[in-house]
């Protein structure tokens, strides 16, 4: 048999618009059979078929309005001033959620980190805050003194000042607004008692904080429309962490459970083809941008659904290691089989040994999810299933 030439392959997998109510499960297992087909490929055994979130949540129907998170909000808080922490600055996956929140409050006191937000999108730079002599992990600012000392910063991508934006929003919705710069939890406490922490990766400890702090109601946008509300959809586990604008009254949200859709495509192209290939659903990639410093990952995780056997992280051999270092005397065929035969010996579990130093044990789903991301992109590619082959092969297969 001719040696393979190729290692791991992506492709982006053209397919229908998506509608709430559609099979997806059909429509993704044909639609990687017909590429197959028209592109002159076969399915292998370990390829993995990923689907964006979005169109899961699309063919879920999984939507609340601006008007379900108002009175969701009034329910959960009271109606009365809420504390609104450390929101991620986004036109898309905020904004829309932020009209919710004040049409459900009589006063929002928003309090902002500084410089830059959770994700990394930037309110001042470090050199400005540098330079004015301000500490940000101990230092509130009220609006003012930020205007004073450092003006106004628009955004680097979207031209967005989102200080203005935002406080413009709140108070479109008829509601009272006050705006703060901190990056202690705590400092809203001296505002008011009701806070929603609208933080992703650091919900929970900012919740402890504020809970020991003396707080009376706290909520995570996680638990937001966790349950539906007038009929809505909801999501039981994330609330609104993971959603993104779809009108301008309504909002997508991330995909409620859905291991039973990845199972059934598995089953699916197991029926169809006889291979057995791994399925999952991505949202953002796990990664960062160096030139904005913006971090990707503004959903929870990377994957909400996934089959068993993307469970786990990499156990793989650095090869330039190998080269370098314990066969740094041989080359060509010779240095070939050295490499090959301590592949094939590798132990179960690499884990502190220098062999495969440098090899990030990151999760398999966010690596694989981040590479889906960057392959099916945000914008207008129309491919919002990726198949990805050879990921689990190595030097020897």
């Amino acid at each position: 048999m001719a040696e393979r030439r190729v290692g791991t392959v992506s492709r982006g997998i053209r397919c229908p618009i998506i509608r709430q109510g559609d099979d997806l499960s059909k429509i993704v297992t044909d639609s990687v059979i017909e590429a197959a087909e028209a592109e002159g490929f076969s399915l292998r055994d370990r390829d993995v078929i990923a689907m964006t979130e979005s169109i899961v949540a699309r063919s879920q129907g999984n939507y609340c309005t601006v008007q379900d998170i108002a009175d969701d909000v009034k329910a959960k808080l009271g109606g009365e001033t809420v504390g609104v922490i450390f929101p991620i600055l986004s036109r898309n996956r905020f904004a829309i959620c932020l009209r919710g929140i004040a049409k459900g409050c009589r006063k929002i006191v928003l309090m902002l980190s500084y410089p830059s937000d959770e994700v990394g999108n930037c309110l001042v730079s470090l050199d400005k805050i540098d330079e004015a002599g301000v500490n940000p992990y101990s230092d509130v600012l009220t609006l003012e003194k930020y205007r004073e000392l450092f003006g106004e910063n628009k955004h680097e991508f979207t031209g967005v000042d989102y200080v203005a934006y935002y406080g413009d929003l709140i108070r479109e919705a008829g509601c009272e607004v006050e705006i703060i710069f901190a990056n202690q939890a705590k400092a809203i406490l001296d505002y008011t008692k009701n806070i929603i922490n609208c933080d992703i990766h650091t919900r929970a400890r900012t919740k402890r904080i504020l809970l020991a702090a003396g707080a009376e109601r706290v909520f995570g946008l996680d638990e937001i429309m966790n349950a539906p509300v007038n009929g809505s959809g909801c999501n039981e586990r994330y609330g609104l962490l993971g959603s993104n604008k779809a009108t301008e009254d309504q909002v997508k949200l991330f995909p409620r459970e859905c291991k039973d859709l990845v199972l059934k495509v598995q089953q699916n192209i197991l029926e169809r083809t006889g291979k057995h290939v791994e399925v999952m659903v991505y949202g953002d990639g796990a990664f960062k941008d160096p030139q904005g410093k913006i971090w990707e990952l503004a959903d929870p995780v990377v994957s909400p659904a996934f089959t068993d056997g993307l469970i786990g992280t990499p156990n793989e051999l650095k090869l330039k290691y190998l080269a370098d270092n314990e066969f740094a005397g041989l080359s060509g065929e010779e240095l070939k089989k050295a490499i090959s035969d301590s592949i094939k010996a590798k132990d179960a579990n690499l884990v502190g040994k220098m062999a495969s130093e440098g090899t990030t044990p990151r999760q398999l789903t966010d690596l694989i999810g981040s590479l889906c991301d960057l392959t099916s992109g945000s914008g207008d590619k129309g491919t919002p299933v990726v198949l990805v082959q050879g990921y689990f092969d190595n030097y020897t297969n």
